[in-house]
């Protein structure tokens, strides 16, 4: 773990996940360990990166950082506070604070629900702002994540998939949280896609001093976005350190591995791979 310079918006100190799969008249019931003993911490502005394949436990540590699940075991911080949902739900304080936008953006919206609407109704939900001024402020975040007014009345299926995503990620920012979480954000957008969210949502970090956890299973985005990397295996995280660090210098074997698996798209190794290839 990195040493932290500035004020930690987020930490978990040996967050552990256990679920329990009931038994049946030829098997016993069991538990599954999900999340290990991770512990993490995040500083304000900063993002940290969660890497891992697919039942890893990524993205159970999500739910428990966006509050949506508790931990079994552990402990969980938000702005230095501790916060423990087993216990007392979440105020709309807290609420307010953690947003989180998904990974297939059309399944995160209502399709029947008109764009302006979509982004009124965590306000409506969670504050007292009078109609006249949601609608304002729906307007300024529509601009602000690169569509236009126009779009306030018009419904999800008449958007692109790049162009929802944007929409989703309005949605998570219209109660200007501290924290946002992003569970694989850009892998069902198209590569130039792709680029033009993550350009966003660096902007919207540098405006808003956003602090970010950012789940993924592409190297080639974590390298791009983050400060910070953690590597999960098996419901633990395994290698955790700057993002320098740990792709210059990856430590565990499992770090190494997903390393060597993922693609690289320059010039030389493409003719490094016709080489290996034509020698075979």
């Amino acid at each position: 773990m990195t040493k932290a310079t500035g004020p930690i918006v987020i930490e978990g100190k040996e967050i552990r996940r256990d679920y329990v799969v009931p038994g049946s008249l030829f098997r016993q019931a069991r538990t599954v360990h999900a999340v290990k003993g991770v512990s993490f911490r995040v500083e304000k502005g900063k993002t940290l990166a969660i890497v891992g394949e697919s039942g890893c436990g990524k993205s159970t540590l999500a739910r428990i950082i966006t509050l949506i699940d508790p931990a079994t075991s552990g402990e969980l911080y938000l702005d230095g506070n501790k916060v423990d949902i087993s216990r007392s739900r979440p105020t709309p304080e807290l609420r307010r604070k953690v947003q989180i936008v998904f990974q297939n953006p059309y399944g995160s919206l209502n399709p029947r629900q008109k764009i302006g609407d979509v982004l009124m109704e965590p306000l409506v939900i969670n504050t007292n702002t009078p109609a006249r001024e949601r609608r304002e402020l729906a307007m300024q975040m529509l601009t602000k994540v690169g569509l236009e007014e126009r779009h306030f009345n018009r419904y999800p299926h008449m958007f692109s998939g790049g162009q929802r995503q944007r929409i989703a990620i309005a949605r998570a920012l219209m109660l200007r949280p501290s924290l946002l979480v992003l569970d694989e954000p850009v892998s069902a957008l198209d590569l130039s896609v792709q680029a033009q969210v993550l350009n966003l949502l660096a902007d919207l970090q540098d405006e808003f001093q956003l602090t970010y956890v950012f789940i993924s299973h592409d190297l080639s985005v974590v390298r791009y976005i983050a400060d910070d990397v953690m590597v999960m295996y098996f419901g633990e995280a395994v290698e955790y350190g700057s993002r320098d660090e740990v792709f210059s210098n990856p430590k565990h074997e499992y770090t190494r591995t997903l390393f060597a698996a993922t693609p690289r798209a320059d010039v030389e190794s493409i003719r490094a791979r016709l080489a290996r290839k034509k020698a075979a």
